[in-house]
């Protein structure tokens, strides 16, 4: 009876040790395989901050960022979208930086991005020394209520880390946005520029043509645990403004539309991204009128709804993500001459828009005589492609994107690094029109040759 009882006793003990094993190994698993955490801060500037074209005057609605650190995919990624207009030049490689060291990763793992609302604030650090030097320092950004936002974010994304979630599926939908994205540049019989459409219009003739090149469609990447939603990741290309440039603060019809998705499906974390849009925006139906902008967010959240409701889950591994980089060297415009911006910044009689202008030119000039590399990205998850690109992209590229890869999922935020500004095919730099001339846009139009071959290799 003692032999038989000591037997047991071990048995039991083998057992006990066995399940603990068990449980352990399955934990292990659970914290190497693939996890998502998200994270949000607010992003809103105080009033009296400068925000568009003139100060902060009031909040209509919060502005956020937001965005995904995803696990388990070799070193983390971390994925960011903010409420302003954009984050240029040293601002974004400073947010790229500290979102890294918060993420304790590295910086080619890290896409900031912005959704363009006018209404809300600039970021670009070294524009912003320039200025502050001749004089014109806080005119055009705020930057320590930016690099507070900055602070918040990045610890919001080291929360997010430590608090990432196992993924075991993910999930793609889309669906056609209706009556809201057209294009702006309207050519005429001569293939130059004819008529103007842009973010609000009230010219019947430029009303009555046709949407011109877009892309309609609106896609959800979502991510899963089982039958749980995390969430939810959205791309759609057009300028988001209805009307602006008094000062209210606004996430824009994009943005209340994202809001209004999370509330219907009980607080699930939707993070949108601007697609290729620098052509792109609601003037065909927007005459920029107040009451006009809920009726743009209704049709953008009723494009997210169907493609929420059209979504395909399908099972994901840490072994199905792929982060691709493919950093390239941008042409500068050859209207920047530095001596000329440098006389611009300095003369004290010049418009303050003008001299901003020049500051903003100077810094991407000496970006790109240093060498500077633009950071081109793609995050591969199975056969869905997520491209991250620079600037006011023009349509074009997002529509040629896709076209690498037919048969598969091919999403873009553009609105990355903001210091290129508009970003045109090279065929526009022919045509005239507001987004490629010199002060619009600070690059070549050879500009067209280096994205397309950076995305061929992103999407091989």
């Amino acid at each position: 009876m003692h032999v038989l009882s000591l037997f047991r006793r071990a048995a039991m003990i083998v057992l006990v040790i066995s399940a603990l094993m068990i449980c352990f190994g399955q934990e292990l698993a659970a914290a190497d395989g693939l996890r998502v955490g998200v994270f949000r801060t607010d992003a809103t500037p105080p009033i009296g901050s400068p925000v568009a074209y003139v100060p902060a005057r009031s909040i209509e609605d919060p502005l956020s960022a937001r965005g995904i650190v995803i696990v388990g995919a070799g070193d983390p990624i971390v994925l960011c979208a903010v409420d302003w207009i954009g984050i240029g030049n040293a601002g974004h490689d400073v947010w790229r930086e500290q979102l890294a060291d918060a993420a304790e990763t590295t910086i080619d793992r890290v896409s900031v991005h912005t959704l363009h609302q006018h209404d809300g604030p600039r970021c670009d650090f070294s524009a912003e020394q320039l200025l502050a030097e001749h004089g014109l320092g806080g005119s055009r950004f705020d930057d320590r209520f930016a690099r507070q936002v900055l602070q918040n974010t990045a610890a919001a994304v080291r929360e997010a880390k430590v608090n990432a979630v196992v993924v075991t599926h993910r999930g793609i939908g889309q669906a056609v946005v209706e009556k809201v994205a057209s294009n702006r540049r309207i050519l005429g019989d001569d293939g130059k520029v004819r008529l103007s459409r842009m973010s609000s219009c009230r010219n019947a003739e430029a009303i009555a043509a046709p949407e011109g090149t877009i892309d309609p469609v609106l896609t959800l990447v979502s991510f899963w645990n089982n039958d749980q939603p995390i969430a939810c990741l959205t791309y759609y290309a057009t300028h988001p403004q209805s009307y602006y440039g008094k000062g209210d603060v606004t996430s824009e019809f994009v943005g209340i539309a994202r809001s209004q998705r999370e509330k219907m499906l009980n607080g699930l974390p939707h993070i949108h991204f601007n697609g290729a849009s620098g052509n792109v925006a609601a003037g065909k139906y927007n005459d920029g009128s107040p009451e006009n902008r809920p009726v743009l967010a209704a049709r953008m959240a009723d494009g997210m709804k169907k493609a929420w409701e059209t979504t395909v889950r399908v099972p994901v591994e840490a072994s199905d993500l792929e982060w691709r980089v493919c950093p390239v060297a941008l042409p500068a415009g050859n209207h920047l001459e530095k001596a000329a911006l440098q006389q611009k910044l300095s003369d004290s009689q010049a418009d303050a828009r003008a001299r901003f202008s020049a500051a903003t030119g100077l810094v991407f000039l000496d970006r790109v005589q240093s060498g500077h590399r633009f950071d081109l990205t793609c995050l591969r998850i199975g056969n869905v492609y997520i491209l991250h690109m620079p600037g006011e992209l023009f349509v074009e590229y997002q529509l040629a994107a896709q076209m690498m890869r037919p048969g598969d999922h091919v999403c873009m935020a553009a609105y990355g690094d903001y210091g290129t500004g508009y970003i045109g095919t090279e065929i526009a730099y022919s045509q005239g029109g507001y987004e490629t001339q010199p002060s619009s846009s600070l690059v070549a139009p050879g500009v067209e040759q280096v994205l397309m071959e950076g995305m061929r290799t992103l999407l091989k």
